[in-house]
């Protein structure tokens, strides 16, 4: 029988985010996962390098590009929807908990014990890292924000306000984030020529 375990992941490319509201230009979850991927490597490579830690970017950046896996199967749940009420976010941990055994189930045994701890995150090695792929999440939410922004679509102009606040809360515990919005944000609204002409 053939493992269909990384085909299902394939199939990232296929789900729409932010589904509830109108996009100037769509973003897949696929999409979504390689970007957070590559916002909390940096993240851990700033804390590394700025405050004193030890984080492991690689591991951090693999753990990312499956944080959102199960919405292969539940698709992506909108925000005002999955956190409403308690009742709802807890019952909606059971599906996603449902989805990452499914994913699960389509690889062979003797591979499962490497995959399960990308699917679940719960690794008691990895909790350090957790805090800084919600950041990049967030991070990654912002940036769509902006760029929908300046697309002259004003559809998620609350959306980047609770982003902003929820990230404001996140600087506390993870400070590289402050850093990324200071240091790094800005330029993702400059031109591919912006980019590379030096200052």
């Amino acid at each position: 029988m053939p493992v269909s375990f990384f085909a299902a992941i394939s199939r990232m490319k296929y789900i729409n985010r932010w589904a509830l509201m109108r996009n100037a230009r769509e973003e897949s979850l696929s999409e979504h996962s390689c970007e957070v991927a590559v916002i909390v490597h940096a993240l851990c490579v700033i804390g590394n390098a700025r405050f004193g830690k030890n984080y492991n970017a690689e591991r951090a950046a693999v753990l990312a590009l499956y944080h959102d896996a199960p919405e292969i199967i539940t698709g992506d749940m909108p925000t005002p929807v999955k956190y409403l009420n308690p009742q709802i976010r807890e019952a909606y941990k059971k599906v996603e908990e449902g989805a990452e055994e499914k994913l699960l189930s389509t690889l062979p045994d003797d591979l499962r014990g490497a995959f399960r701890p990308l699917l679940f995150a719960d690794d008691p090695a990895d909790a350090a890292l957790l805090p800084l792929i919600k950041a990049a999440d967030k991070l990654s939410a912002l940036i769509k924000c902006l760029e929908e922004d300046r697309s002259g679509n004003r559809e998620f102009d609350s959306a980047r306000i609770s982003t902003e606040n929820a990230l404001t809360e996140l600087a506390a515990n993870v400070p590289e984030a402050a850093v990324f919005v200071e240091e790094c944000l800005p330029a993702y609204g400059r031109t591919l020529d912006d980019l590379f002409r030096p200052e």
